[in-house]
């Protein structure tokens, strides 16, 4: 049977045999997922420490990790303008302390973002 047979009968959702599947398997690659950073420390996270989760995610999975992945920008977003507003991050001119108040600033919304989307226990 040809390539293009075996795909015409996946796609009608028609029983293929053992063979078939293996020749649909070669020709149709998965989609390979992209994940930003949090996505894939979640993705992580969810793999070493909640198995159940991952289970219950099933085909939801990529969409979950986007999610996470758009959460912690919305919130790293929100949280850096309002650190920015307070007098202890405000740039003052010289560059090593400025360096300075961005670091910790940065730190602090990681940490937000670590806790509150990433490691989050729902």
């Amino acid at each position: 049977m040809n390539k293009e047979e075996i795909m015409r009968k996946a796609e009608a959702g028609e029983g293929l045999t053992e063979d078939e599947i293996k020749v649909y398997q070669h020709e149709v690659k998965p989609k390979e997922q992209k994940y930003g950073k949090y996505g894939t420390l979640a993705k992580q996270y969810i793999e070493e420490h909640n198995f159940a989760k991952l289970l219950s995610l099933a085909g939801d999975l990529p969409k979950y990790l986007h999610g996470v992945d758009d959460r912690a920008q919305d919130l790293y977003d929100t949280m850096y303008a309002q650190l920015s507003q307070k007098e202890e991050f405000k740039r003052t001119g010289d560059y090593m302390e400025d360096v300075r108040r961005l670091t910790e600033m940065q730190r602090i919304i990681e940490e937000a973002i670590l806790n509150q989307i990433v490691y989050e226990s729902d």
